[in-house]
């Protein structure tokens, strides 16, 4: 995969402003990828990382639905760290990027929107092999 960290992007997600509380929709062409798997992150212990992996085909949006938590993503060249705290604001991460989530504030809760039903031969789960991974694309 020759994407990049520079093609990861924050995505606003509508926000309905209104008294008795704010309302986000995801809906139409919110996410650039038609959803096929959601789920979400809670409960994460203090100073407990989740993540640690990359899809090859797969590409997913990352939502703090309640909280904070911290994304580290490397491209095999580059990396940069982004904190998510707002609920209509998504992390669209596309294939071929390391992610790493980490400092979770208590009560957190990390939402993700994703381009394929899980297929374990989807994910690299060793940055070794995600590096291999991505040498072999450059040389394609």
């Amino acid at each position: 995969m020759k994407n990049t960290i520079n093609q990861v992007q924050l995505l606003d997600i509508p926000k309905i402003h209104d008294t008795r509380g704010n309302l986000s929709v995801v809906e139409g062409n919110t996410v650039p990828f038609a959803l096929k798997r959601v789920y979400y992150l809670y409960d994460v212990p203090s100073g407990a990382a989740r993540g640690g992996h990359a899809h090859i085909h797969q590409s997913e949006v990352l939502i703090a639905l309640s909280g904070s938590f911290e994304v580290l993503l490397k491209d095999g060249q580059d990396e940069k760290t982004v904190r998510l705290s707002l609920p209509n604001s998504g992390l669209l991460i596309p294939t071929g990027i390391w992610r790493e989530l980490h400092s979770f504030s208590s009560g957190s809760v990390c939402l993700v929107l994703a381009s394929g039903e899980f297929d374990e031969a989807d994910y690299i789960r060793t940055y070794t092999e995600f590096e291999l991974f991505k040498q072999s694309a450059s040389q394609s």
